[in-house]
């Protein structure tokens, strides 16, 4: 809905908004979070491969999927925290617990966040979001709050959130309450497409989501797609709704950004993907990439 907008730059315009409503109060906290304070070591607290951030949603995740894997000792790992040169850095003694944490983040990616089933339902949800949007260009009416309904038919770009506090505010008020009510009334809608998506997605009948290590074949990918549009009577143009491609990357740790480094007792500063002695955290420091498909469940091949 805000085109050529990252977000990480939403975020940042977010909080220069919630800034000016506070009379500047957040003025520290906002360079911090930029990393224009003097005191790095802070920025690293809130936004590293070692921040508060990932230490809480491991554990609150962990706590609420009843995902064992992803248990992490928090309050070792932050008593064993220090700062080094305004960096930081990790005693030597608390090794085992980063090394445990690492691992805990690589599980919990592959079964929870990179889950087929949250997978099929974000990729179906974004489908709803286009297709919405796509039909209120055409200016089809569109049920909505007054704030969907607004971004909906506004072609919305960076310089209108730079302009003013007024999208911002307006992009705040938008949540899960928005969206959902909207799906709900749009199982109904008169367009096929977003009819079928939304009745999937709140029936839960989702994507069937294929997973592989190599590329799709194109044959493959031309099959899916004949049958599909054969099946539900679409266009070449309306496929890319039903039929859809897509890469999973898993990086537990990446020794090249904001590295964890561990000191030990004759104050030497050693990465931990090489000080590891008991598990090879440098293999997990490199990328996993796997290639999905999702397509309907229901589709007869």
């Amino acid at each position: 809905m805000v085109k050529g907008l990252s977000h990480e730059d939403l975020s940042l315009l977010m909080m220069d908004s919630l800034n000016d409503l506070l009379n500047h109060r957040l003025d520290i906290a906002n360079k911090i979070f930029r990393n224009d304070y003097p005191k790095t070591f802070l920025h690293q607290l809130v936004s590293s491969q070692l921040d508060m951030d990932r230490l809480d949603y491991l554990s609150r995740d962990s706590f609420f999927t009843g995902v064992a894997e992803g248990v992490i000792n928090t309050d070792r790992i932050i008593k064993m925290l220090t700062v080094v040169d305004d960096q930081l850095v990790v005693e030597g003694k608390g090794i085992y617990s980063i090394e445990k944490f690492i691992i805990a983040r690589r599980l919990m990616y592959w079964q929870v966040y990179l889950h087929k089933t949250v997978i099929a339902a974000e990729y179906m949800l974004v489908n709803i979001l286009k297709r919405a949007k796509e039909l209120a260009s055409e200016d089809i009416p569109m049920f909505g709050s007054p704030v969907l309904h607004l971004f909906l038919y506004s072609n919305i770009g960076i310089e209108n959130l730079l302009e003013g506090r007024r999208w911002i505010e307006d992009f705040a008020k938008l949540d899960d309450y928005d969206i959902l009510s909207a799906i709900k009334v749009w199982m109904n809608h008169p367009d096929p497409i977003l009819s079928w998506l939304c009745k999937s997605l709140v029936d839960r009948h989702l994507y069937k989501v294929e997973i592989r290590n190599e590329p799709y074949d194109r044959e493959y990918l031309i099959f899916l797609k004949e049958k599909t549009a054969v099946q539900f009577r679409i266009s070449d143009e309306e496929i890319d709704y039903f039929v859809v491609e897509g890469t999973l990357t898993n990086n537990a740790y990446n020794p090249k950004h904001d590295r964890i480094r561990i000191q030990f007792r004759n104050n030497e500063l050693i990465d931990v993907s090489e000080a590891s002695d008991q598990l090879n955290i440098s293999v997990l420091s490199t990328p996993v990439n796997k290639y999905l498909l999702c397509y309907p469940k229901n589709l007869v091949i």
